[in-house]
């Protein structure tokens, strides 16, 4: 029996019109997703309270403009991903690489690179940048994702987010093929900053709010014996492409105490987010899962 997912009507659509789109300049693909996140924006949706609420929790002390601000810039970004999801997923290499500039503080073609573990956070150019380190890695790698419901969609993103040799690896019961590939030294992309539930995760501070944040980073980090590199896409202004930002190797990481680099990694990435607020995807509900005894937020 065959295992090829069904392809609808709408599945064939989709693909057309993201196949099409990266014909266009990539100025162009984005100023349209724009267009259209700024139409959404004026329409009542649980995704945009989702923001505003995210914002609400993180940001107290800002005011009404502010929050406004963010929040609607921080939406029509998210919106206008989807539309470059076009340019990222069948760009060719060469023209990933005139819109992707590289901020590297580590040689990522180092031939004696040894076990790592590639940590992403959930900026707007995470997609961007997670295909783009596949490519400048050089190296066969592995990437984890969380599957898609449609099982052709995701057949079809999977193997497209993996055509720079990266084997992709689902979210989930991963833990098993993560150390198998650190044991062969193949880098591994994962991130690590949404709410999966309270099954291996810690309730730590996160812009004053308790984040229910997964302790698996340092767990794999301290069984697979690997360095943990931070690094975020950012989407440059004026519609000129992304920046991949590759921090230094975290000293003392993993610390032995999961809690504690818990705290460390939310850290970090409050550090990030003040640099550019409007470019975090608030759109997810990062306050899902709440300390025993919490109302909900959402």
């Amino acid at each position: 029996m065959s295992t090829t997912p069904k392809k609808s009507l709408g599945y064939y659509l989709s693909v057309g019109l993201l196949r099409g789109l990266n014909l266009l300049p990539y100025s162009w693909v984005a100023r349209f997703g724009a267009g259209i996140g700024h139409v959404l924006y004026l329409i009542p949706s649980s995704r945009k309270r989702v923001v505003h609420t995210n914002l609400r929790l993180c940001f107290p002390h800002w005011d009404e403009a502010t929050r406004e601000r963010v929040a609607k810039a921080s939406f029509v970004h998210a919106i206008r991903s989807y539309a470059e999801r076009s340019v990222q997923w069948f760009g060719s290499a060469r023209k990933l690489e005139r819109l992707v500039e590289v901020d590297s503080a580590v040689d990522l073609r180092a031939p004696d690179m040894p076990p790592t573990i590639l940590l992403g956070f959930h900026f707007v150019g995470i997609e961007a940048a997670s295909v783009f380190v596949n490519y400048a890695l050089r190296r066969p790698c592995a990437s984890l994702y969380t599957p898609m419901s449609n099982p052709a969609f995701d057949a079809m993103a999977r193997e497209q987010r993996g055509r720079f040799d990266a084997e992709m690896i689902p979210r989930g019961d991963s833990a098993r093929d993560v150390l198998r590939m650190l044991r062969k030294k193949k880098p591994v992309m994962l991130a690590a900053d949404m709410d999966y539930g309270a099954r291996n995760s810690t309730f730590v501070p996160f812009f004053g709010m308790e984040a229910c944040t997964l302790t698996s980073v340092s767990r794999l980090a301290e069984v697979g014996r690997a360095q943990v590199l931070p690094f975020i896409g950012e989407v440059l202004p004026n519609f000129k492409g992304y920046r991949l930002k590759v921090f230094p190797v975290w000293e003392n990481y993993p610390s032995g105490d999961p809690d504690a680099d818990a705290r460390r990694m939310n850290a970090f990435l409050e550090e990030q987010i003040l640099k550019m607020p409007e470019q975090y995807y608030w759109v997810h509900k990062r306050f899902k899962t709440r300390p025993e005894g919490q109302p909900g937020v959402y």
